[in-house]
């Protein structure tokens, strides 16, 4: 650890009592500083990291002081946790938020800051454990009456998995027991295919995640993908806050979210929510976390995961609801009940959110880095712009893409569209060799099937296959 430095900032008087001492916000980028600014809001010291690489860094200079942990490989910086957890133990935290990624849901990790005396702001690890073996938190939540979808309900050697899957029908979908976020998953269409997505997805779980071990199970070839976050306390307390719209995927990751989710009948949506209510309650989950569905054009819906932490996509969801919930997710950890009951939640209006990545979608959404010359968010009404860059920030190829989140809120999906389109319109982002999905978002929103929700999750897909 080569050193900290304290940025300058305005003295302030806490509107409560702080929750703890300090927050170390153990990740960089956008949810850093998102997760900094709530802190502040609460009243609470923030405590930055960073590597080499990201020393100038937008969080780096809001926080109340900054400490490098390591050169700009994660594994030696965002993912050294002794370096962490000496981090938080020079600066006095008595918390630590892992975002997302990185760390976010490594039930070690968890248990590591608890045996240093810090507050992990997160599941408990036992929980983590459970819903990050996919295989095991799809049998433990299919036996409390989840919809699954049929495949296998433990790890499977190769000719047990291609006999399963002859036994459920093709296309199937091959996926790691330690996976997530779409990866180390592949699709077999027809017996003839197996053998492959056998071996190509043991060998990304491996590599991945360490964990060769994989199931099988049925492949939805282009459903709807609709999430639901919930929040729940240590006293039993567990609230949904609605469900959100992931449909539109570029190989299984998200480019637009919304709220609520279009064309689906609110009967449907109402049965979801409770689902990932029961399945919280099930498996005595505490903090914010999101159940994932995907929803066949039958109509008929099936569990697919859970993550252990704050999304990508949440601000959607605070954009109609109000509720702030990192605010929640530090109350939680700090011991306190929920601030509302399920009858409190009431959704407002729409709201929808653009992933802006520094990528070319022209060859296959390959990472752009490089100095960004130029950067001017949108603004106006209903418009939330989540961002850490800046006119001079050079976007770093050892990270992930995502430059920003642009949000907006509107009474209605016709109205929240072109409020989109406009914002989109107004972003700008220069640099040489630098590339964004900004233009293909505006195709995604153009797009009929996008504007009548009929639309599935391989979109993208036939987009890019179809050409110009």
């Amino acid at each position: 650890m080569s050193g900290s430095s304290r940025s300058r900032r305005p003295d302030r008087r806490p509107r409560e009592a702080p929750l703890f001492g300090g927050v170390l916000i153990a990740n960089r980028g956008e949810i850093a500083l998102r997760v900094a600014r709530t802190c502040r809001e609460l009243g609470l010291r923030v405590i930055a990291v960073h590597s080499t690489e990201d020393r100038h860094s937008a969080v780096a200079r809001y926080a109340d002081e900054a400490v490098q942990v390591g050169p700009a490989p994660a594994r030696r910086s965002y993912l050294n946790i002794p370096a962490l957890i000496e981090a938080a133990s020079r600066t006095g935290a008595e918390a630590i938020h892992p975002g997302y990624g990185f760390l976010s849901e490594d039930p070690d990790f968890a248990e590591i800051c608890e045996a240093s005396g810090l507050t992990f702001i997160g599941p408990p690890a036992a929980v983590t454990r459970l819903l990050g073996d996919k295989i095991a938190a799809r049998a433990v939540l299919a036996d409390e009456g989840m919809p699954v979808l049929p495949g296998s309900r433990e790890p499977v050697p190769a000719e047990e998995a291609a006999r399963i899957a002859g036994t459920i029908g093709y296309p199937v979908i091959v996926k790691a027991a330690a996976g997530g976020g779409g990866r180390g998953m592949h699709v077999a269409a027809d017996p003839a295919g197996f053998a492959d997505a056998y071996r190509k997805a043991q060998a990304a779980a491996l590599t991945l995640f360490g964990d060769g071990r994989v199931y099988v199970e049925r492949y939805l070839e282009s459903p709807r993908h609709v999430e639901v976050q919930v929040l729940a306390d240590a006293h039993g307390n567990v609230v949904s806050l609605g469900e959100r719209d992931c449909t539109v995927q570029r190989r299984h990751q998200k480019l637009v979210e919304e709220t609520p989710v279009p064309a689906l009948p609110p009967e449907l949506t109402r049965r979801i929510a409770e689902a990932a209510v029961l399945g919280a309650r099930s498996v005595g989950y505490v903090g914010a976390g999101t159940f994932e569905f995907l929803v066949d054009t039958d109509r008929s819906f099936y569990f697919l995961e859970v993550n252990c932490r704050v999304q990508v996509e949440h601000p959607v969801t605070e954009m109609v609801t109000g509720i702030d919930i990192v605010r929640e997710q530090l109350h939680i950890a700090a011991g306190r009940r929920l601030s509302m009951r399920q009858s409190d939640v009431m959704p407002r209006g729409v709201a929808i959110e653009c992933r802006i990545n520094a990528e070319d979608p022209e060859r296959g959404f390959a990472p752009t880095p490089g100095p960004l010359t130029g950067f001017a968010a949108p603004g106006g009404p209903f418009v939330r712009v989540d961002t850490h860059c800046f006119p001079g920030y050079r976007i770093p190829a050892a990270y992930d893409s995502l430059l920003a989140k642009l949000v907006v809120w509107a009474p209605d999906r016709p109205q929240a569209l072109a409020r989109m389109r406009r914002a989109l319109a107004e972003f700008r982002v220069e640099g040489p060799g630098v590339r964004t999905t900004l233009p293909f978002l505006e195709e995604v929103l153009d797009h009929p099937l996008f504007l009548s929700a009929e639309h599935g999750t391989g979109l993208v897909g036939d987009m890019l296959s179809s050409g110009p």
